[in-house]
């Protein structure tokens, strides 16, 4: 039954036992989150070896998979109003996990001659139901994140942005298993058995999901609203200048820079022969780093100001760019260091260093959205970021095209990787727009 009432028993058990089932509902979806780096990384190999295309193809393909992540606003929109069987988060990530299923699935039983639309149908299918899940957990996340420790019921580990550093560290473990083992069996097992494996972990967080009653999570308990108001409601949040000028940088921040992750996939793997296994355990030391990361901000850095901190994630993201200029050019071998040993440790760090900047942010907006659209604008900032990748990928496909990088000529590739650090550096002369602190005393009073 769909309904727009809230369940009555919503946030009635949100003692000790709630905060633990939470987290474990919470820990599992932001685990699995964290391995879909597993199927993703076959995906990769599978669409270079399998389906032969080319770097521009390939990065084409990855970033309009992201498509879905786009109608975040509208999945937020959805679950904040729109309530099954007195729910309005655990069914969106039931629902989220079982069309993730569905389409692993349909890649793992078909044909290893599958045509390039099918299986962009397919993950565009996943990408739906990984957005929905996103979407929902978020929520809860910002739900809990921004209640303070005075409230009542309220749980300490919660606030001041734990359970942000919680679920990243959930994510970024499961990304340390997942690229670990898929960097393992990529080569030893077949491309449709590693499928077949991710799709049958998301069953499983499928039935264990439905098995969760959500007044059972100890949510706060807010009044439902229509999808009209609801959207009124986020129209009248992003009009604030805190939150509309501070999404607008985070997104423009990551759309300015032109993506060249395909280039570089193919000159590891085909100019350099870097073994695949490699790049797993380059993407192992990425997802350890983005775990100890995690750790770092939760003990250290919750009281750095949120733009001091994310404008120098953002210059060290130039800075090894710089490096991976420096790398191409071969000048780290020439000092005796190893391809793999710089692609392991450089590579793997810079991959994830694209995403440091989320969790202070996502702790600043948790704190700056509104009561009772929280998943609305945890969506329509997931949204907007979504968007910026798919900008910063087919701008790095411009750019491979306009400096003539092909699967084998990689003459114009240090040009392009400068090209790609300057406009790095942009989005700081902006940071502005970034507030300094949070008054979170005012922002309860609201």
């Amino acid at each position: 039954m769909v309904s727009s009432e809230g369940d009555g028993g919503g946030g009635s058990k949100s003692g000790g036992g709630g905060d633990k089932l939470m987290r474990k509902v919470l820990g599992l979806g932001y685990w699995v989150q964290g391995f879909r780096c597993f199927p993703w990384l076959v995906v990769s190999f599978f669409l270079k070896d399998g389906l032969n295309v080319n770097p521009s193809t390939l990065q084409i393909l990855q970033s309009s998979a992201s498509i879905p992540m786009v109608g975040k606003p509208i999945y937020g929109l959805v679950s904040d109003s729109v309530y099954i069987y007195g729910q309005h988060r655990v069914p969106y990530i039931a629902l989220g996990a079982f069309l993730q299923a569905l389409s692993w699935l349909a890649i793992a039983i078909s044909p290893s001659s599958i045509s390039v639309f099918a299986i962009s149908i397919y993950l565009l299918l996943g990408n739906l139901g990984a957005s929905i899940t996103e979407v929902a957990n978020d929520a809860i996340v910002a739900e809990m994140g921004k209640q303070s420790p005075s409230t009542k019921h309220s749980q300490k580990p919660s606030s001041s942005g734990n359970l942000q550093s919680f679920v990243w560290i959930a994510s970024s473990i499961g990304g340390v298993l997942g690229n670990l083992l898929g960097g393992i069996f990529i080569g030893r097992v077949s491309p449709q058995l590693m499928f077949m494996f991710f799709s049958l972990l998301v069953a499983l967080q499928f039935f264990v999901t439905i098995s969760v009653r959500e007044s059972s999570l100890g949510l706060p308990k807010n009044p439902s609203a229509g999808i009209k108001k609801q959207l009124s409601e986020l129209s009248s949040a992003l009009r604030k200048p805190e939150i509309a000028y501070s999404i607008s940088w985070f997104a423009l921040s990551y759309a300015v820079i032109p993506l060249l992750n395909g280039t570089m996939f193919f000159y590891q793997t085909q100019y350099l022969k870097i073994d695949s296994s490699v790049l797993g355990i380059s993407k192992v030391f990425g997802q350890a780093i983005t775990l100890l990361w995690g750790v770092i901000y939760n003990r250290y850095l919750k009281s750095v100001s949120p733009r001091k901190l994310i404008s120098a994630i953002q210059a060290t993201m130039a800075i090894l760019m710089i490096s991976d200029f420096l790398f191409v050019h071969g000048f780290y071998r020439q000092m005796g260091v190893p391809d793999t040993l710089y692609v392991v440790i450089f590579s793997g760090f810079l991959e994830v260093l694209f995403f440091f900047k989320f969790l202070p942010f996502t702790v600043l907006i948790a704190q700056l959205c509104p009561q009772g659209c929280e998943g609305s604008i945890m969506a329509f900032l997931m949204s907007a970021v979504a968007l910026a990748f798919i900008v910063s990928g087919y701008l790095g496909v411009a750019l491979a095209s306009y400096i003539k990088i092909t699967g084998s000529d990689f003459s114009g590739f240090p040009f392009g990787i400068l090209v790609q650090a300057a406009c790095t550096l942009l989005p700081i002369f902006w940071s502005s727009c970034i507030p300094e602190y949070v008054k979170t005393k005012d922002k309860r009073k609201e």
